[in-house]
């Protein structure tokens, strides 16, 4: 079986837009870099160092493999009023072939 060089995400922005994302997976990006290059509303204001919690988003098919939150990513999440079980910071998602047909929300600002 070939390896896939690219995956489909969809990605709902705060107006209940559905984008669908084709995002090539040899560059390492994370979620946040794909929301940015597609220029969906994402803020990441401090560009992806989990330090701002401004990519927040909610996964909304919880069964694609990502990976686990670590401990700086659930100490911001925790600080959000908005913050839900399903709420990920998207710059510590690196897109990996397992998360082909993942559905994400960006979480309002």
């Amino acid at each position: 079986m070939t390896m896939k060089d690219e995956i489909t995400i969809t990605v709902t922005d705060q107006s209940g837009t559905k984008h669908t994302l084709i995002c090539p997976l040899e560059m390492g990006l994370t979620l946040k870099d794909i929301c940015k290059a597609y220029e969906l509303p994402m803020e990441a204001m401090c560009g992806g160092m989990a330090m701002c919690a401004t990519c927040h988003c909610f996964i909304l098919n919880e069964e694609t493999s990502l990976p686990e939150k670590g401990d700086i990513e659930e100490a911001l999440l925790s600080e959000l009023f908005t913050s839900k079980s399903t709420s990920r910071l998207a710059c510590q998602i690196y897109l990996t072939a397992q998360m082909d047909g993942l559905s994400v929300e960006i979480a309002a600002n």
